[in-house]
Parts: C-alpha cells; structure tokens; sequence
C-alpha cells in the first residue's frame, strides 16, 4: 500500500515565563506532528446504518449473528463473557467474545483467535473489537459498527471492509428492517461469492 508522506517544517517556538525566554526544539515539535498525523492515517473501519425501527429491535438483530453474518457458527452470540466460533471453510476462522452489553445501546467482541488463509499474517484480527453502537437520531435509529483495529495498512483489509460493508448495509440491516437477514450459509452463500471475487485460495 502506498502512503502519502507529508514534510513538515516547524520554526522554533519561544516561550517567555515571567520575563524570561525558552525556545523549545525544533524536533520537538516535529515529533508531536508526526505523532498527530500518524494516529490519523489509520483509520478503524465503520458502517453506519439509519433505521426507522426502535433500538431494541436493532439490538436484539446484532445479537443474532447466525441471521445476518453466517449459519456457521457455534456458541452463543448473546451472552456476556462467553464465545462464539465462526468459521467459512478453512478461508477463514474465528474465536470471537461478548466482553460488554450496555442494553439497547450498546455491543463489544472481542477475537480471541483467528486465521485467515489468504494473507501473510494469518493472525491479524486477534486483539480486535467489533463494536457496535445505538443511539437515536432525529426520530431514527442509528447503527454504527466499528471494527476496531481494522485499519488499511492490514493486508486483509480490501477483503475485509468489502464484506463486513456487505453484511451490515445488506444482512444486518435487512435483518432490522424485514425481520430476514442474508447471513452466509452452511454451502455457498456470500462468503462463497467473496472467494470468487477476490481469488481467494479454496478448501
């Protein structure tokens, strides 16, 4: 992935306190920048979903991951401190955690494990959370799923962002909105179709 590198040029900064005068150094504040401007190029991945129906609906509907994400799990998805593994053919497997429930507001996953098939680092979701966040908006309900430490300078992440966007704009929220998500099933289904698409090694 190519990045942009921005050049920053920063003078001296004098300081006075009570009369007297301090110059902070130049690398100093170059540093800071740099810092700055390195938190914001990795970015988390997010969806954000608008729905007419009340939180509890839309809360109820993440907490059931075998309708919107895959038929192919084992565990509860629902209950706090406990797991749930998710796996599509030997493409990809995950050990995933409730770590927090804030009722009708508010869901955090943690992955515990995880393998992916198609990249160097097999490992690259372990430490991350899926978050999901409720909250009212002009008279609406709104969805707002982070993938926290799901950032572009992963080598997952084109294949990622696709189908997480993919099973929340079209799954989850048909789920929400129908009362019928578009979870992956046992044969085929979505992540069948995201093999195809991205030439991802098969079983």
């Amino acid at each position: 992935m190519k990045r942009i590198l921005l050049a920053v040029i920063v003078a001296p900064v004098i300081v006075s306190f009570n009369n007297t005068t301090s110059i902070k150094p130049e690398h100093e504040n170059s540093i800071n920048t740099k810092t700055k401007n390195n938190m914001k190029e990795s970015k988390d991945y997010t969806s954000t979903i608008l729905v007419e129906q009340n939180p509890v609906t839309v809360f109820n509907a993440i907490k059931n991951f075998r309708a919107w994400w895959s038929e192919e799990i084992e565990g509860n998805t629902d209950k706090l401190n406990e797991t749930f593994f998710y796996h599509y053919q030997d493409v990809h497997l995950s050990k995933i955690k409730l770590i927090e429930i804030v009722p009708n507001k508010k869901l955090v996953y943690e992955v515990l494990d995880n393998e992916f098939n198609f990249v160097k680092d097999k490992r690259e979701w372990i430490g991350t959370k899926l978050i999901f966040d409720i909250s009212n908006e002009n008279g609406k309900t709104k969805m707002q799923f982070t993938h926290e430490g799901l950032v572009p300078e992963h080598e997952c992440y084109s294949v990622c962002q696709d189908a997480w966007t993919s099973y929340i704009q079209g799954s989850l929220k048909s789920l929400i909105t129908t009362g019928k998500g578009k979870p992956n099933a046992k044969a085929g289904g979505l992540n069948a179709e995201l093999v195809e698409k991205w030439g991802l090694p098969k079983k």
